[in-house]
């Protein structure tokens, strides 16, 4: 039996009145939690043929989400979890990559299903070919990438659970009060980070809904609605990106209100401006800067009470062995992931594509892209990261890409914080912000554009920037752009 399972059970025989997994309409206790995973598995486990692909997971946040993968866990069937943020053409692709056997969603009103945690769901057989996974793969997370083609990465259970427990083991259990998703469960850093590490630690996942939270519409958060049902939960616990701290912090601001029950607050995705962990703060949200990728199972490093420093993601989890290459590439070993989807097996750490620095504390500084590095035409060597981190941390802007390539100046595409933020409101901001830049790395000319979405393929899932599809939609009006 794996670890988490293992410790399932422990939690069962040692607190069983506690309340593992619950929303507003369901609370399930650690001592009933593994007879109702195992009854999950036999439900899903009867639609199944022996030797099919993996089965896809399309379901809403709430524990029938989390009693799903934690039931074909206990079949040992490979898990497909589906974003809601992808497009029909990506799921399409994901689906028919992986050879998926079968889909499990939201069962119709006319068609047969079964009963987990209150939600009716079916189990929807496929006809993807098979396809050969590598050995040991127990979940294929896609990766939104820089292009509109999602990528299947491959991570065994023990890999999984091993970022799990590592969390559990850096962050202490007494942080293992009340963790409220906010991101969706298919994102593979609420599913480890969140899930997997708040039943290892024993607490209580309270999982609502998204449109509870307020995404009705994905991509345009209603933060009141957000910040009432986390007071309503009791949060003690979050994972943001940055953009949906920003929001929250927003909507706190207006509203004059205090999330008391939070004690630890990770964010990451995204590069994280000190100015916006500072408002954080002082607005009563312990907000810790992390960092991951996919293919190291969600989190390599994280800040953490008592153990942080500023403008870093702090050190690497105690699992992994992180190193810097010559050119400061961030490199992550042993072998954090089994592998792409029908690619070869990776050989040794993986290069992450990141710059950072680290200092004589092991505390990590992610200075940038290796590929979005801008050479300039006088050629200097910019991180956009930079820059826009400076930006962002003007209260007038929620949004920044910088762009320069071959450039003797900068440009940028700048999104207000709000719509009453007028070209004076940022002019000054732009200024501000080039206050704390030398000269070669000013923002020169800018253009007010509206907001980056994964919806038109300019955000990933996690909400970094994909430059290269920004630059396709909104790169020519840059030529009329204005002068900061």
């Amino acid at each position: 039996m794996n670890l988490l399972l293992t410790r399932l059970e422990t939690h069962a025989a040692t607190n069983p009145s506690a309340i593992a997994l619950s929303d507003d309409s369901c609370a399930i206790t650690y001592g009933a939690l593994p007879d109702v995973i195992s009854g999950a598995a036999r439900r899903i486990g009867a639609g199944l043929k022996p030797g099919a692909g993996p089965v896809a997971v399309a379901l809403d946040n709430g524990p029938a989400w989390a009693l799903a993968d934690l039931a074909l866990l206990r079949l040992g069937r490979v898990s497909l979890p589906l974003p809601p943020f992808f497009s029909p053409a990506q799921t399409a692709h994901a689906l028919a990559d992986a050879g998926a056997g079968a889909l499990l969603r939201p069962a119709r009103p006319d068609e047969p299903g079964f009963e987990i945690a209150g939600r009716r769901l079916t189990l929807q057989p496929l006809d993807n070919p098979p396809v050969a996974l590598h050995a040991g793969t127990s979940k294929i997370t896609y990766t939104s990438g820089s292009t509109g083609e999602p990528k299947g990465v491959c991570l065994s259970a023990a890999q999984m659970q091993s970022t799990a427990a590592a969390i559990v083991e850096a962050l202490g259990v007494e942080h293992a009060g009340v963790h409220v998703p906010v991101l969706p469960l298919a994102v593979l850093l609420e599913n480890i980070a969140g899930l997997y590490a708040t039943l290892i630690a024993g607490g209580r996942y309270h999982a609502p809904g998204l449109a509870r939270l307020g995404f009705v519409d994905p991509f345009r958060p209603d933060f009141a609605r957000m910040v009432s049902t986390l007071a309503d939960a009791g949060a003690s616990s979050l994972i943001l990106v940055p953009e949906l701290l920003r929001g929250l912090l927003a909507q706190l601001t207006r509203g004059g209100q205090r999330l008391e029950g939070l004690t630890f607050v990770a964010v990451g995705g995204a590069k994280v401006s000190p100015e916006l962990v500072a408002q954080a703060r002082g607005l009563g949200v312990p907000v810790h800067e992390g960092y991951g990728l996919t293919e190291c199972a969600s989190v390599v490093a994280l800040n953490l009470p008592g153990a942080e420093r500023a403008a870093t993601v702090g050190r690497a989890l105690p699992h992994l062995d992180v190193s810097l290459a010559d050119d400061g590439e961030i490199l992550v070993g042993p072998a954090p992931f089994l592998g792409y989807v029908g690619q070869p097996a990776p050989r040794g750490p993986v290069r992450t594509g990141d710059l950072g620095e680290r200092d004589a504390d092991g505390f990590l500084r992610i200075a940038g892209r290796k590929s979005n590095t801008i050479i300039t035409s006088f050629g200097r060597n910019i991180s956009p990261e930079w820059v826009e981190s400076e930006l962002l941390a003007q209260p007038e802007i929620a949004q920044a890409a910088v762009f320069g390539e071959a450039s003797d100046r900068l440009s940028a595409i700048l999104v207000p914080a709000a719509a009453t933020v007028g070209r004076d409101g940022l002019a000054a901001a732009v200024a501000r912000a080039n206050g704390r830049l030398p000269d070669y790395a000013r923002v020169d000319r800018w253009l007010r554009g509206e907001p980056f979405a994964a919806s038109t393929g300019e955000l990933t899932g996690n909400g970094r920037l994909r430059r290269q599809a920004i630059w396709a939609r909104r790169g020519g009006a840059l030529s009329a752009q204005e002068t900061a």
